[in-house]
Protein backbone atom coordinates (compact mmCIF):
# COMPACT_ATOMS: atom_id res chain seq x y z
CA UNK A 1 0.00 0.00 0.00
CA UNK A 2 2.82 2.36 0.92
CA UNK A 3 4.59 1.64 -2.38
CA UNK A 4 1.39 2.37 -4.31
CA UNK A 5 1.00 5.68 -2.45
CA UNK A 6 4.60 6.67 -3.17
CA UNK A 7 4.16 5.77 -6.84
CA UNK A 8 0.98 7.86 -7.02
CA UNK A 9 2.71 10.84 -5.39
CA UNK A 10 5.65 10.53 -7.77
CA UNK A 11 3.32 10.56 -10.77
CA UNK A 12 1.40 13.53 -9.34
CA UNK A 13 4.56 15.54 -8.74
CA UNK A 14 5.81 14.67 -12.23
CA UNK A 15 2.53 15.78 -13.81
CA UNK A 16 2.54 18.98 -11.74
CA UNK A 17 6.13 19.71 -12.74
CA UNK A 18 5.33 19.20 -16.42
CA UNK A 19 2.31 21.50 -16.15
CA UNK A 20 4.37 24.11 -14.31
CA UNK A 21 7.11 23.96 -16.96
CA UNK A 22 4.53 24.35 -19.72
CA UNK A 23 3.01 27.39 -17.99
CA UNK A 24 6.46 28.90 -17.45
CA UNK A 25 7.26 28.42 -21.16
CA UNK A 26 4.02 30.17 -22.12
CA UNK A 27 4.74 32.99 -19.69
CA UNK A 28 8.23 33.45 -21.13
CA UNK A 29 6.76 33.68 -24.64
CA UNK A 30 4.18 36.23 -23.49
CA UNK A 31 6.90 38.39 -21.93
CA UNK A 32 8.09 39.29 -25.44
CA UNK A 33 4.69 40.47 -26.62
CA UNK A 34 4.05 44.22 -26.79
CA UNK A 35 0.68 45.71 -25.88
CA UNK A 36 -0.04 46.22 -29.57
CA UNK A 37 0.82 42.58 -30.33
CA UNK A 38 -1.64 41.44 -27.66
CA UNK A 39 -4.38 43.52 -29.27
CA UNK A 40 -3.53 42.20 -32.74
CA UNK A 41 -3.82 38.64 -31.41
CA UNK A 42 -7.17 39.57 -29.86
CA UNK A 43 -8.41 40.88 -33.21
CA UNK A 44 -7.48 37.62 -34.91
CA UNK A 45 -9.07 35.53 -32.13
CA UNK A 46 -12.37 37.43 -32.28
CA UNK A 47 -12.59 36.70 -36.01
CA UNK A 48 -11.30 33.13 -36.18
CA UNK A 49 -11.97 31.29 -32.91
CA UNK A 50 -15.12 29.43 -31.92
CA UNK A 51 -16.25 30.20 -28.39
CA UNK A 52 -19.07 30.85 -25.96
CA UNK A 53 -18.94 33.82 -23.58
CA UNK A 54 -21.30 34.35 -20.67
CA UNK A 55 -20.93 37.94 -19.52
CA UNK A 56 -22.52 40.88 -17.78
CA UNK A 57 -22.55 44.52 -18.84
CA UNK A 58 -22.58 47.20 -16.14
CA UNK A 59 -23.87 50.42 -17.66
CA UNK A 60 -25.56 53.35 -15.90
CA UNK A 61 -26.16 51.28 -12.77
CA UNK A 62 -27.88 48.57 -14.84
CA UNK A 63 -26.75 44.95 -15.00
CA UNK A 64 -27.33 43.23 -18.33
CA UNK A 65 -26.45 39.50 -18.45
CA UNK A 66 -25.78 38.16 -21.94
CA UNK A 67 -24.56 35.07 -23.76
CA UNK A 68 -22.46 35.41 -26.92
CA UNK A 69 -21.60 32.60 -29.34
CA UNK A 70 -19.11 32.91 -32.19
CA UNK A 71 -18.01 30.45 -34.82
CA UNK A 72 -17.25 29.92 -38.50
CA UNK A 73 -19.37 28.09 -41.06
CA UNK A 74 -18.23 27.71 -44.68
CA UNK A 75 -15.43 30.24 -44.00
CA UNK A 76 -17.97 32.84 -42.85
CA UNK A 77 -18.35 34.29 -39.37
CA UNK A 78 -21.58 33.47 -37.54
CA UNK A 79 -22.46 34.97 -34.15
CA UNK A 80 -25.41 34.97 -31.77
CA UNK A 81 -26.13 37.35 -28.89
CA UNK A 82 -28.89 36.75 -26.34
CA UNK A 83 -29.97 39.18 -23.63
CA UNK A 84 -31.00 37.15 -20.60
CA UNK A 85 -33.04 39.74 -18.67
CA UNK A 86 -36.31 41.37 -19.70
CA UNK A 87 -38.33 40.63 -22.83
CA UNK A 88 -36.70 38.21 -25.31
CA UNK A 89 -34.15 39.99 -27.47
CA UNK A 90 -31.56 38.32 -29.68
CA UNK A 91 -29.22 39.26 -32.50
CA UNK A 92 -27.77 36.96 -35.17
CA UNK A 93 -24.90 37.83 -37.49
CA UNK A 94 -24.04 35.87 -40.61
CA UNK A 95 -21.00 37.43 -42.26
CA UNK A 96 -22.00 41.10 -42.69
CA UNK A 97 -25.75 40.76 -42.10
CA UNK A 98 -27.14 41.31 -38.61
CA UNK A 99 -30.72 40.28 -37.81
CA UNK A 100 -32.51 41.47 -34.69
CA UNK A 101 -35.20 39.26 -33.16
CA UNK A 102 -37.42 40.91 -30.55
CA UNK A 103 -40.68 39.85 -28.95
CA UNK A 104 -42.80 42.84 -30.03
CA UNK A 105 -41.76 43.36 -33.66
CA UNK A 106 -40.98 41.33 -36.78
CA UNK A 107 -37.32 40.36 -37.33
CA UNK A 108 -35.33 42.85 -39.39
CA UNK A 109 -31.83 42.88 -40.84
CA UNK A 110 -29.16 45.54 -41.26
CA UNK A 111 -25.64 45.55 -42.65
CA UNK A 112 -22.79 45.45 -40.15
CA UNK A 113 -19.55 43.74 -39.31
CA UNK A 114 -20.20 43.35 -35.57
CA UNK A 115 -23.18 43.11 -33.21
CA UNK A 116 -23.26 46.31 -31.18
CA UNK A 117 -23.43 46.23 -27.40
CA UNK A 118 -20.33 44.12 -26.83
CA UNK A 119 -16.73 44.95 -27.63
CA UNK A 120 -16.09 47.85 -30.00
CA UNK A 121 -16.10 46.73 -33.63
CA UNK A 122 -12.51 47.94 -34.07
CA UNK A 123 -11.33 45.18 -31.71
CA UNK A 124 -11.94 42.68 -34.52
CA UNK A 125 -10.62 44.96 -37.24
CA UNK A 126 -7.69 47.33 -37.75
CA UNK A 127 -6.22 48.01 -34.30
CA UNK A 128 -3.80 50.53 -35.82
CA UNK A 129 -6.69 52.94 -36.33
CA UNK A 130 -6.79 53.59 -32.59
CA UNK A 131 -3.22 54.91 -32.52
CA UNK A 132 -4.41 58.33 -33.71
CA UNK A 133 -6.11 58.92 -30.39
CA UNK A 134 -4.66 56.38 -27.96
CA UNK A 135 -1.51 54.63 -26.85
CA UNK A 136 -1.27 50.99 -25.75
CA UNK A 137 0.46 50.08 -22.49
CA UNK A 138 0.99 46.69 -20.84
CA UNK A 139 -0.50 46.35 -17.37
CA UNK A 140 -0.42 43.59 -14.80
CA UNK A 141 -2.10 40.19 -14.74
CA UNK A 142 -5.06 38.87 -12.80
CA UNK A 143 -7.68 36.13 -12.94
CA UNK A 144 -11.02 36.82 -14.63
CA UNK A 145 -13.70 34.10 -14.82
CA UNK A 146 -11.16 31.65 -13.42
CA UNK A 147 -8.68 32.32 -16.23
CA UNK A 148 -5.36 34.23 -16.15
CA UNK A 149 -5.67 37.53 -17.98
CA UNK A 150 -3.23 40.14 -19.27
CA UNK A 151 -4.24 43.79 -18.80
CA UNK A 152 -3.79 46.18 -21.73
CA UNK A 153 -4.36 49.86 -20.99
CA UNK A 154 -5.64 52.02 -23.85
CA UNK A 155 -4.70 55.53 -22.76
CA UNK A 156 -6.00 58.70 -24.47
CA UNK A 157 -3.45 60.99 -26.11
CA UNK A 158 -5.46 64.07 -25.10
CA UNK A 159 -8.19 65.12 -22.62
CA UNK A 160 -10.93 64.91 -25.26
CA UNK A 161 -11.84 61.25 -24.63
CA UNK A 162 -11.91 58.63 -21.89
CA UNK A 163 -9.43 55.82 -21.32
CA UNK A 164 -10.01 52.09 -21.47
CA UNK A 165 -8.47 48.88 -20.20
CA UNK A 166 -9.01 45.32 -21.32
CA UNK A 167 -8.10 41.93 -19.87
CA UNK A 168 -7.19 39.29 -22.47
CA UNK A 169 -7.22 35.56 -21.85
CA UNK A 170 -3.58 34.47 -21.79
CA UNK A 171 -4.24 31.25 -23.68
CA UNK A 172 -6.69 32.29 -26.38
CA UNK A 173 -6.35 36.12 -26.45
CA UNK A 174 -10.12 36.57 -26.13
CA UNK A 175 -11.41 39.54 -24.07
CA UNK A 176 -12.45 38.74 -20.50
CA UNK A 177 -13.13 42.24 -19.22
CA UNK A 178 -13.43 45.70 -20.74
CA UNK A 179 -13.58 48.94 -18.72
CA UNK A 180 -14.18 52.56 -19.67
CA UNK A 181 -12.37 54.87 -17.24
CA UNK A 182 -12.73 58.62 -16.65
CA UNK A 183 -9.74 60.94 -16.25
CA UNK A 184 -10.37 60.73 -12.48
CA UNK A 185 -10.01 56.92 -12.69
CA UNK A 186 -13.74 56.40 -12.14
CA UNK A 187 -15.23 53.27 -13.66
CA UNK A 188 -17.90 54.40 -16.15
CA UNK A 189 -18.79 51.18 -17.94
CA UNK A 190 -17.73 47.55 -17.72
CA UNK A 191 -18.22 44.31 -19.64
CA UNK A 192 -17.19 41.30 -17.54
CA UNK A 193 -16.98 37.64 -18.56
CA UNK A 194 -18.20 35.11 -16.03
CA UNK A 195 -17.41 32.07 -18.20
CA UNK A 196 -15.41 31.47 -21.36
CA UNK A 197 -15.64 28.17 -23.23
CA UNK A 198 -13.46 27.70 -26.31
CA UNK A 199 -15.20 25.26 -28.64
CA UNK A 200 -13.67 22.63 -30.87
CA UNK A 201 -16.75 22.33 -33.07
CA UNK A 202 -19.27 24.84 -34.37
CA UNK A 203 -22.34 24.96 -32.07
CA UNK A 204 -25.52 23.59 -33.63
CA UNK A 205 -27.27 26.90 -32.97
CA UNK A 206 -24.80 28.69 -35.25
CA UNK A 207 -25.11 26.01 -37.92
CA UNK A 208 -28.88 26.51 -37.90
CA UNK A 209 -28.45 30.29 -37.96
CA UNK A 210 -26.28 29.98 -41.07
CA UNK A 211 -28.93 27.91 -42.87
CA UNK A 212 -31.83 30.14 -41.86
CA UNK A 213 -33.42 32.50 -44.41
CA UNK A 214 -33.29 35.83 -42.61
CA UNK A 215 -35.11 39.02 -43.72
CA UNK A 216 -33.38 41.03 -46.40
CA UNK A 217 -31.27 43.98 -45.29
CA UNK A 218 -33.36 47.11 -44.87
CA UNK A 219 -32.70 49.71 -47.54
CA UNK A 220 -31.27 52.87 -46.06
CA UNK A 221 -33.52 55.85 -46.77
CA UNK A 222 -31.79 58.27 -49.11
CA UNK A 223 -30.89 61.48 -47.34
CA UNK A 224 -32.98 64.26 -48.83
CA UNK A 225 -32.47 68.02 -48.51
CA UNK A 226 -29.63 67.60 -46.04
CA UNK A 227 -27.36 70.53 -45.34
CA UNK A 228 -23.59 70.39 -45.52
CA UNK A 229 -22.66 70.93 -41.88
CA UNK A 230 -18.93 70.74 -41.16
CA UNK A 231 -16.87 70.70 -37.97
CA UNK A 232 -14.03 73.19 -37.82
CA UNK A 233 -12.56 71.14 -34.96
CA UNK A 234 -12.58 67.45 -34.09
CA UNK A 235 -10.33 65.51 -31.69
CA UNK A 236 -7.59 63.57 -33.46
CA UNK A 237 -8.74 60.20 -34.74
CA UNK A 238 -12.44 61.11 -34.94
CA UNK A 239 -14.21 61.02 -38.27
CA UNK A 240 -17.79 61.42 -39.48
CA UNK A 241 -19.33 57.99 -40.09
CA UNK A 242 -23.02 58.87 -40.68
CA UNK A 243 -24.96 61.84 -42.04
CA UNK A 244 -28.70 61.49 -41.95
CA UNK A 245 -32.07 63.06 -41.22
CA UNK A 246 -33.60 61.63 -38.04
CA UNK A 247 -37.18 61.98 -36.86
CA UNK A 248 -37.33 62.72 -33.16
CA UNK A 249 -39.46 60.56 -30.90
CA UNK A 250 -42.93 62.05 -30.42
CA UNK A 251 -42.47 64.53 -33.28
CA UNK A 252 -43.23 64.68 -36.99
CA UNK A 253 -40.17 66.84 -37.58
CA UNK A 254 -36.75 65.62 -38.66
CA UNK A 255 -33.39 67.12 -37.73
CA UNK A 256 -29.90 66.82 -39.12
CA UNK A 257 -28.03 63.92 -37.54
CA UNK A 258 -24.24 63.48 -37.66
CA UNK A 259 -22.39 60.57 -36.04
CA UNK A 260 -18.66 60.58 -35.31
CA UNK A 261 -16.34 57.89 -33.98
CA UNK A 262 -12.67 57.28 -33.22
CA UNK A 263 -13.14 53.52 -33.10
CA UNK A 264 -13.87 53.40 -29.37
CA UNK A 265 -15.85 56.54 -28.53
CA UNK A 266 -18.95 57.61 -30.48
CA UNK A 267 -20.67 61.00 -30.61
CA UNK A 268 -24.14 61.86 -31.95
CA UNK A 269 -24.89 65.43 -33.01
CA UNK A 270 -28.42 66.79 -33.68
CA UNK A 271 -28.92 70.12 -35.49
CA UNK A 272 -32.16 72.11 -35.90
CA UNK A 273 -33.11 75.71 -36.55
CA UNK A 274 -33.74 77.49 -33.28
CA UNK A 275 -37.39 77.37 -32.27
CA UNK A 276 -38.51 75.19 -35.17
CA UNK A 277 -37.93 71.69 -33.84
CA UNK A 278 -37.70 70.67 -30.16
CA UNK A 279 -34.37 68.92 -29.65
CA UNK A 280 -34.00 66.09 -27.10
CA UNK A 281 -33.01 68.29 -24.16
CA UNK A 282 -34.91 65.95 -21.83
CA UNK A 283 -32.05 63.45 -22.04
CA UNK A 284 -30.45 62.74 -18.69
CA UNK A 285 -26.72 62.01 -18.52
CA UNK A 286 -25.77 58.63 -17.08
CA UNK A 287 -22.44 57.02 -16.25
CA UNK A 288 -20.02 58.02 -18.97
CA UNK A 289 -22.68 59.61 -21.19
CA UNK A 290 -22.34 63.38 -21.55
CA UNK A 291 -24.71 65.90 -23.15
CA UNK A 292 -24.01 69.42 -24.43
CA UNK A 293 -26.57 71.89 -25.81
CA UNK A 294 -25.25 74.90 -27.72
CA UNK A 295 -26.73 77.75 -29.72
CA UNK A 296 -24.66 78.28 -32.87
CA UNK A 297 -25.91 81.20 -34.93
CA UNK A 298 -29.55 80.53 -35.70
CA UNK A 299 -29.42 76.78 -34.94
CA UNK A 300 -29.55 74.65 -31.83
CA UNK A 301 -27.07 71.83 -31.50
CA UNK A 302 -27.27 68.89 -29.10
CA UNK A 303 -24.21 66.60 -28.85
CA UNK A 304 -24.38 63.29 -26.99
CA UNK A 305 -21.56 60.84 -26.39
CA UNK A 306 -19.39 58.93 -23.96
CA UNK A 307 -16.66 61.56 -23.89
CA UNK A 308 -15.95 64.48 -21.51
CA UNK A 309 -18.61 67.27 -21.64
CA UNK A 310 -16.01 69.85 -22.70
CA UNK A 311 -15.32 67.81 -25.85
CA UNK A 312 -19.00 67.90 -26.83
CA UNK A 313 -19.30 71.64 -26.20
CA UNK A 314 -16.24 72.49 -28.26
CA UNK A 315 -17.35 70.16 -31.05
CA UNK A 316 -20.85 71.70 -31.18
CA UNK A 317 -19.47 75.25 -31.17
CA UNK A 318 -17.20 74.43 -34.12
CA UNK A 319 -20.13 73.47 -36.37
CA UNK A 320 -20.50 75.60 -39.51
CA UNK A 321 -22.60 75.43 -42.65
CA UNK A 322 -20.54 75.13 -45.81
Amino acid sequence: MRLLLLAFLALSFSSFAEQQNEEESKTAAFENLSAKAWLRNMSHALQQQQFKLSLIKLDADQIKPMVYLHGRVQEQEVAFLEYLNGPPKNAVRVNNTITFIEHDKPPYSVSGGRIEGLWPAVFAANIERLEQGYQFVLGGRSRIAGRPGQVIRILPNDPHRFGYQIWLDMEHFLPLRFDMISSERQLLEQILAVELIVLQETPSLLLEAYKQKWPLVMNHTERQQGQDWQFQWMPGGFEVVVRDLRRLMGSDSSVEYIALSDGLASISVYVARAGETPLPNELVATNGLSIATERVGNVEVVAVGKVPPATLSRLAQSLTLE
